[in-house]
């Protein structure tokens, strides 16, 4: 066996500049589609569940895209096919949101647009570990965090400039503004020519070539899946007794969700126990959830209380803003409209601080080790959060978002670090799909109880999402201390810097 070769600086930005396209998108999304909705007729309860379709297919399109890309390999390459086919959807998505003419539109090109999003994105996770060796990995995941950081400053600041250089911020009852419509537009051009990059100007090495290297190999015993049938039996007995609960106290329909999901991953659990080896692509994906390395069970905690709080942010954050410190819930107003482009602002602040961050995140390692940085940036990003409920100017939120912005620069690395050398390589994009279920599963909870939690404790209020959130950050910040560190600590954190 080999090693594999290492990259230059300017081949591993070639392959990861497609990631600045697809954050683009992905933030003009979580910045916007709230308003839109909104615009459409949505009230403020309704949002949660009408974001259901972002998680939902992320929790099935990310491990199939993983599995499938694995296994492929024609003249277009192993990864390169599925970012090629999910920029083109995207792309038109991007173009189709701002048009919508009702809100079950909307809905479900956010649906699409999320779908296409994901078929992208979770082969460019993959694609680091097909590319570079162990040492270079840290520094490609580094990499992917700028792109990320600029691509979102960029894309959640749009519709504000737009409105400065003279588009219009307000439209007729039902009509998305043009400078979010415009912001669209512009999303959907560098997405598309954003991923055409990374696809014309990388290679990939075909599947004999990267079984000939040296951590192409990595022993793996099979998961003993007989006991499956008991967090299957677990999960079932919870969905049914949520169910019956529903039912008789009339409780809100969200809650379905919530109840329909534990039940079924009891069934999958409880079928995955009476399975062979040889049963399919669903067995596949269930067997290895089910036998996933130690670690990786560990992070799931820190995902899964980090995530709920990003996706409550983002869903709640332009609501919150307009209702909370401009004083209007009304779309068509001038203020509503000032006070959800501010939102932008801030969103594309956090991101900017993420790309700062995601530079200076690798001295702090050096000094504290991966897991208390991890706290302590999760820990900056919770009190952030919680401090909206203090702050009366909201000038002074862009303070709040320092904070989370160090919070989100650490989620989309650390946790990478800490889980790479606990991951078999032949399974890499498999792997990360299935740790994308811990990114899902708390964004299918928050679109599930969010909207009750803010009917029936805080009168409609979004402001206290975003608080729920900041503690959600503060717990997961204490998971963090049940992981064990990588045994290359030093290394991982010299070759990210």
């Amino acid at each position: 066996m080999t090693r594999k070769p290492e990259l230059s600086f300017w081949q591993i930005w070639n392959m990861c500049f497609g990631f600045l396209g697809i954050q683009f998108g992905f933030a003009l999304q979580n910045a916007n589609v709230s308003r839109i909705f909104q615009t459409l007729g949505a009230n403020v309860d309704q949002i949660p569940v009408l974001w259901i379709a972002a998680p939902f297919t992320g929790l099935i399109v990310q491990p199939l895209i993983g599995y499938c890309s694995d296994r492929t390999w024609n003249r277009f390459g192993r990864r390169r096919p599925y970012f090629f086919a999910g920029a083109v959807l995207a792309t038109l998505a991007l173009l189709a949101m701002p048009n919508s003419p009702a809100l079950w539109i909307a809905a479900g090109l956010l649906w699409i647009m999320d779908a296409s999003f994901n078929v992208s994105m979770e082969p460019f996770r993959a694609f680091v570990g097909d590319q570079l060796p162990p040492r270079q990995r840290p520094l490609g995941y580094a990499m992917q965090s700028v792109f990320i950081g600029v691509g979102a400053v960029v894309a959640s600041f749009l519709p504000w400039l737009l409105t400065r250089c003279g588009v219009a911020n307000t439209a007729p009852a039902g009509t998305v503004p043009h400078s979010v419509m415009y912001s669209f537009y512009a999303g959907a051009a560098v997405l598309l020519g954003a991923m055409l990059w990374t696809i014309l100007s990388t290679r990939e090495y075909p599947p004999e070539q990267l079984e000939s290297f040296a951590d192409g190999h990595v022993a793996e015993e099979p998961a003993d899946v007989a006991g499956a049938w008991k967090p299957g039996a677990l999960f079932l007995l919870l969905g049914v007794v949520l169910l019956a609960l529903i039912r008789h106290y009339a409780l809100r329909e969200e809650l379905y969700l919530l109840a329909g999901g534990l039940a079924g991953a009891g069934v999958l659990f409880t079928w995955l126990a009476h399975t062979t080896r040889r049963q399919g692509v669903l067995r596949q994906i269930m067997g290895d959830l089910y036998g996933m390395p130690r670690a990786m069970r560990r992070l799931n905690w820190v995902q899964f209380f980090s995530w709920f709080a990003m996706f409550a942010m983002w869903i709640n954050t332009t609501p919150a803003v307009a209702g909370h410190f401009y004083g209007s819930t009304d779309t068509t107003s001038v203020a509503y409209n000032e006070g959800a482009n501010w939102a932008g602002v801030l969103m594309g602040t956090y991101n900017g601080v993420g790309v700062l961050a995601a530079i200076l995140i690798p001295l702090l390692v050096r000094a504290c080790g991966l897991r208390w940085s991890h706290l302590i940036n999760l820990w900056l990003g919770g009190l952030g959060l919680l401090s909206f409920l203090f702050i009366r100017d909201p000038h002074w939120l862009v303070a709040s978002m320092v904070g989370v912005g160090f919070a989100w620069a650490s989620i989309l690395s650390l946790p990478y670090a800490m889980l790479s050398d606990n991951l078999p390589a032949a399974k890499m994009g498999i792997y990360m799909g299935i740790f994308n279920f811990f990114i899902v599963i708390p964004q299918l909870m928050a679109a599930s109880v969010l909207g009750v939690l803010l009917k029936w404790f805080f009168h409609d209020q979004p402001v206290w999402a975003l608080a729920l959130g900041g503690a959600s950050l503060l717990l997961a910040g204490l998971c963090t201390l049940r992981v064990q560190e990588p045994r290359a600590v030093a290394a991982a954190a010299d070759a990210t810097a």
